[in-house]
């Protein structure tokens, strides 16, 4: 990720994963320690990631996972922490660019108050 440290403070990040063709599997049993690994050396708000699995345009298989990190110092750690990078690196190794798409994206976001008009 190459969002700078005051960016993703208490930012959430969703992340999509394009995983290659008859790799799902071993994919989602990564993915399923994944939020779990990250809670439990407390680098992630207490709520759950959401996960959800769809198809492309090309019919290929992709996951997004969204969590919130506690902090900027977490994203950081999980960097370099020997438990994060021994799911990543397996993780990664099961995805793969497509449609003219990275392997793996992890933009940071934060929600926003929208203002309804209740006139229209």
């Amino acid at each position: 990720m190459s969002t700078s440290d005051k960016d993703t403070a208490n930012t959430t990040v969703i992340c999509t994963y394009r995983v290659k063709a008859g790799k799902e599997k071993e994919f989602i049993a990564l993915l399923g320690q994944h939020w779990p690994t990250l809670n439990k050396l407390d680098l992630v708000s207490k709520k759950p990631s959401q996960i959800f699995q769809g198809k492309d345009k090309s019919g290929g298989t992709f996951f997004v996972e969204v969590f919130t990190w506690k902090d900027a110092e977490s994203v950081s750690i999980a960097h370099d922490h020997p438990a994060v990078l021994a799911l990543w690196e397996p993780m990664g190794k099961l995805c793969e660019e497509r449609i003219g798409q990275p392997a793996m994206e992890f933009p940071h976001v934060r929600p926003i108050q929208l203002t309804v008009n209740a006139s229209s």
